[in-house]
């Protein structure tokens, strides 16, 4: 079962019994039977918490109680402490999903989160890179392979040199942070082991780079990637994505030879014991991480001097190119990952607002 957030977590636990396994039940459902993910039960157990909370302050002790007023009251108190449009919009979701499962639970005599409505979420159009700032972004690691030195390798995050089945060193290694006796300090020098590593992270960097963009899969989702995901062959990753949901992507050459590289070259140097079938890995050896991804991506976008730039900004780039050079519709939301076509018309909206911005700039009576 997910928990709530830190924040949450005391009122959680200082909710009526009965209110308590309601939220530890309805969390339950949505982690088994909807195959929701980890922060999406997180997300939704929260926002459960928050209502119940607010519930029980105006006098309800009973889920039976529950009804359209105090939902209403909840919301209206969000608002009133500043909530954006879109957080109001996801409590609202939040609130509905739960009152339609404690109704079929037969926790509450009717559905009152039927009747219940939320403020439209405001949605700002992304911002997305033109074709040549998405690829001076996905070659940075090439052209710039300095720039590995802030988005990767770390001495926060240190590569363990190998060692010998008595537990030591080898001849003439250290381990990172330590310098051989009766040197000084300025005088230590990177292992082979920890020089492999940093060569191997350049090319890690460019890999992710080049799949966000040549694919537009979600961050958690290239992270997700294993080597047996990978179709050589015929150049196709399966990503499972929301829900469990499996789906195969094309990528192109420059991707397959970014691939080629790192597994040839770049994986064999980080690779450790837990590393197991982990496509990108860390600098110790592990699955690569999200957060640390979406660090490489904005530190090369910096370093190369483009606007900010997240994974997801990859994401709505290639989409957007993607239906800026004639794709389908349909084949873009297949691509994407999207349940709903809604989801992936934005991109629509997105290619006439740049149509409209080139033709005021060129047109001379725009």
């Amino acid at each position: 079962m997910s928990r709530p957030v830190r924040g949450t977590r005391a009122i959680h636990q200082e909710l009526p019994p009965t209110l308590r396994d309601a939220v530890d039940d309805f969390a339950d459902h949505l982690s088994r039977v909807r195959n929701r993910s980890a922060h999406t039960v997180r997300a939704y157990v929260t926002d459960l918490v928050s209502l119940l909370d607010h519930a029980v302050r105006m006098g309800c002790v009973d889920l039976a109680e529950l009804d359209l007023s105090v939902l209403r009251s909840w919301l209206a108190r969000q608002r009133t402490t500043g909530a954006a449009r879109t957080s109001l919009a996801r409590r609202a979701a939040s609130a509905r999903a739960f009152s339609a499962w404690a109704h079929r639970a037969g926790l509450l005599a009717a559905d009152v989160g039927a009747a219940l409505a939320s403020p439209r979420a405001h949605r700002e159009l992304p911002t997305v890179l033109r074709a040549d700032q998405a690829a001076a972004l996905v070659e940075a690691p090439i052209r710039l392979p300095s720039a590995s030195a802030s988005t990767g390798l770390t001495t926060a995050e240190p590569t363990p040199a190998r060692q010998t089945p008595a537990g030591q060193t080898p001849a003439g290694q250290t381990l990172a942070g330590q310098t051989p006796a009766g040197a000084t300090p300025d005088a230590a020098k990177p292992g082979p082991a920890e020089g492999a590593a940093a060569a191997a992270v350049p090319l890690r960097d460019r890999v992710l780079l080049e799949l966000l963009y040549a694919t537009g899969v979600r961050i958690s989702e290239a992270c997700g990637l294993d080597i047996g995901d990978v179709d050589h062959g015929r150049r196709v990753i399966r990503v499972f994505g929301k829900g469990g949901r499996e789906r195969s992507v094309p990528y192109g050459v420059p991707a397959q030879r970014a691939l080629d590289d790192w597994l040839r070259q770049g994986r064999p140097a980080l690779v450790g014991t837990s590393s197991g079938g982990a496509l990108l890995l860390g600098v110790r050896g592990g699955r690569l991480n999200p957060t640390t991804a979406r660090q490489i991506v904005g530190g090369y976008a910096e370093a190369t001097g483009l606007p900010r730039t997240s994974p997801h900004g990859l994401r709505h780039s290639a989409a957007t190119h993607l239906l800026e050079g004639g794709a389908d519709l349909r084949a873009v939301q297949e691509l994407l990952g999207h349940s709903s076509l809604a989801s992936t018309q934005i991109y629509t909206h997105v290619s006439v607002e740049r149509l409209r911005a080139a033709y005021r700039q060129a047109h001379p009576r725009a």
